[in-house]
């Protein structure tokens, strides 16, 4: 058989079910390609985000098509006998990291996040093949340390003597254990954790962290504009800025005025740094 596969997104993340699909296909002897012009007798489309347009080209066709994608519909999965093969990173020619997971789904099931949803309670996963070419190790757990099988996961990391950038790091449930194993790493960028929730107060548990970590070395995701007063909104950076840690404001509404401001005062480094949230405009 011909298989296309469509990436609807298009960003800088490969795509992982289309990688799995090219994986499951080419094992079974079909050719696979990302689509461009023609007719194939089956055609994969992905669309993970929602505001990701999803007009497919005309001169596209194909007997059969399947769409699905967090962007599409959140009840559509792949095949068990797609889930289990691991990713063909031939299909994306340039990407220079792997990505991984250790655990699906989360032990939270916060109201304008969608994972516990579409993933479930959190469970351990068996770690994917990583990229030949790869560098650097994208791990993509929503909830890294809730994952019972975190050390595992830190000594498979450390074995690989890659880079790694760790998406999911809860800082509420994290233990001065977890944060000096965390230090361990080899880091490609800041570690991310999330100030959400206005009436948790994190500093204790941010304080903890860094005993072990650097504050430079932490970026904190500070959600605004969802059940959050500006006073509280500006508490939680003016917080992180007295602890040393960067605050990356993400707007729930991006069309509010109020919001879009906030995020350009505290986003952009140099104003943050030197004009007061009073004084800016």
């Amino acid at each position: 058989m011909k298989i296309g596969l469509i990436d609807v997104d298009s960003h800088n993340f490969p795509n992982l079910a289309l990688m799995k699909i090219s994986s499951y296909h080419k094992r079974n002897g079909d050719s696979v390609e990302m689509a461009t012009l023609g007719n194939y007798d089956k055609l994969y489309v992905s669309k993970l985000f929602n505001f990701s347009d999803l007009n497919l080209n005309t001169l596209i066709t194909a007997d059969e098509t399947i769409i699905g994608g967090s962007g599409y519909d959140l009840n559509i999965n792949l095949p068990p006998e797609i889930e289990i093969c691991d990713p063909d990173y031939s299909i994306y020619p340039m990407c220079d990291f792997s990505l991984q997971f250790y655990s699906r789904g989360c032990i939270r099931n916060c109201s304008f996040c969608i994972v516990r949803q579409k993933e479930g309670y959190i469970k351990t996963v068996k770690p994917m093949a990583l990229n030949p070419n790869g560098n650097r190790i994208e791990v993509l757990d929503n909830n890294f340390f809730a994952n019972p099988e975190w050390m595992f996961a830190i000594n498979d990391l450390i074995d690989t003597k890659q880079t790694v950038n760790l998406h999911g790091v809860d800082v509420r449930l994290m233990n001065e254990e977890q944060a000096y194993w965390l230090n361990k790493l080899k880091h490609h960028k800041q570690i991310h954790i999330a100030w959400d929730f206005p009436n948790l107060d994190l500093t204790p548990k941010i304080k903890e962290m860094t005993k072990y970590i650097k504050p430079y070395k932490i970026m904190c995701y500070v959600l605004i504009g969802y059940n959050s007063t500006p006073e509280q909104d500006l508490y939680r950076v003016e917080k992180l800025r007295e602890l040393g840690v960067d605050p990356f404001v993400m707007p729930y509404n991006k069309s509010d005025k109020y919001q879009k401001k906030f995020a350009r005062w505290v986003n952009h480094k140099a104003i943050f740094k030197t004009v007061k949230w009073t004084e800016y405009k």
